[in-house]
């Protein structure tokens, strides 16, 4: 049996898609009750069926929540988008130019543009082309992750809160989640999540910065982690708001690839990039575990137009460097604001911050929609808690304005 059996529980990869579509309880339940009387057999299956088919909905449901029902309505014109974390600059000039020009593309298969993006990351961060991996977005990477690594008897290990795309695709996949509380300065609780991986933990997940925090894990912080999570765990660093980190003690995690092979980082073309709407994402890792990973890709899962635009804005710094001091200032602005009015938020080193309304936070939520104003989803975890993303400076004034106007300051 290949490893990657074992990690789905001895299906094969047809089995295993089977169980995806609701047909777990069929392949998991054929040794058990062999057995049993063919009735006793049917209403164990059955039983088992309708056990993996209510965790799947559930699981899909969490999934789609991460885009909440205001993302598939009707915008009226003039509404506000900070709910998201995207970049309200969007793409570069260089990037908009490219996918002007790439329609001369379309007709082709992307092959060579995969190859020559590929190689090009691998030369940013230091690494050889076999150590990266293209995606559909960065959620295609955490996907893959976790079809490769988890299955059923394994667990996840994750903060909480945090952004939930692991934890929603092991729930699919019949996994466990351990959820880790943060700290009481909200960031992540790096030993007591080393300390919850046991031989059955298939992931660790670190966002870092954290989502929906802002928080980070600094490099020093990172190197004692490393050093106590077993080998056979494969770590999880989400990079995927790196660029707007200031925190002097923060580091990427690529760095720690060659020392620990259990090592991945992902990262997006969706926040800095300004290319949410195009999907484009990848990992950095080892030989082995990039080509395991691999090998559960959708084949050619990039288009013409968004590696043409990632290779475009990779040469755009000086773009790029002018869209994060904007984002940055504003957020510093939009922090000063807050202070001004006495307000408890979470210093953020991301593109979004979170704000303390000193009670549940679904209603204000709700006054913003009518405000039109669109702010983040209610987090379980932090139900006083509205996340905001920054958007342009004349968008965060109109939020400071109605934020004073829904949620006066108390005297």
């Amino acid at each position: 049996m290949s490893e990657r059996e074992k990690m789905r529980g001895g299906m094969t990869r047809r089995e295993f898609s089977v169980a995806l579509g609701g047909g777990l309880a069929a392949a998991g339940t054929a040794t058990s009750l062999a057995g049993a009387s063919a009735t006793e057999a049917a209403a164990g299956a059955e039983g088992v069926a309708a056990t993996h088919e209510e965790r799947r909905r559930a699981a899909r449901a969490a999934l789609q929540n991460y885009h909440s029902s205001a993302g598939a309505k009707e915008l009226a014109p003039g509404t506000i988008r900070i709910n998201f974390n995207e970049n309200p600059y969007g793409p570069t000039p260089k990037a908009v130019a490219a996918l002007d020009a790439c329609g001369s593309a379309a007709g082709r298969y992307t092959d060579h543009a995969e190859h020559e993006l590929t190689e090009t990351l691998a030369g940013m961060h230091g690494v050889k082309a076999e150590n990266v991996m293209l995606g559909c977005g960065s959620i295609e990477v955490l996907h893959v992750a976790d079809l490769v690594f988890l299955g059923p008897g394994k667990n996840v290990v994750a903060a909480e809160p945090t952004f939930e795309a692991v934890l929603g695709y092991a729930q699919v996949l019949q996994a466990n989640a351990v959820k880790v509380p943060l700290t009481a300065d909200y960031r992540h609780d790096l030993p007591r999540m080393a300390a919850a991986c046991t031989s059955k933990t298939g992931v660790v997940y670190v966002c870092n910065p954290n989502n929906p925090t802002g928080t980070v894990v600094t490099r020093k912080e990172m190197a004692e982690f490393l050093a106590q999570v077993p080998p056979g765990t494969l770590v999880v660093v989400d990079e995927a708001y790196h660029h707007f980190v200031e925190e002097p003690g923060y580091a990427t995690s690529v760095e720690f690839i060659g020392a620990y092979p259990n090592m991945m980082v992902a990262r997006t073309f969706s926040k800095i990039y300004g290319l949410a709407g195009m999907r484009l994402g990848y990992a950095v890792g080892s030989k082995e575990n990039i080509e395991r990973m691999k090998a559960e890709l959708l084949i050619a899962n990039a288009n013409a137009g968004v590696l043409a635009a990632a290779a475009a804005s990779l040469k755009d710094q000086e773009a790029l460097g002018a869209t994060r001091a904007k984002l940055v200032g504003t957020r510093t602005w939009l922090c000063g604001e807050l202070k001004k009015d006495g307000r408890a938020y979470i210093p953020s080193q991301a593109n979004f911050m979170m704000i303390d309304m000193g009670g549940d936070a679904k209603p204000y939520i709700a006054k913003f929609e009518e405000k039109k104003i669109l702010v983040g989803r209610p987090f379980g975890a932090m139900p006083n808690y509205m996340r905001v993303t920054i958007g342009t400076q004349e968008e965060m004034v109109a939020f400071v304005r109605t934020l004073r106007e829904i949620a006066p300051v108390k005297a």
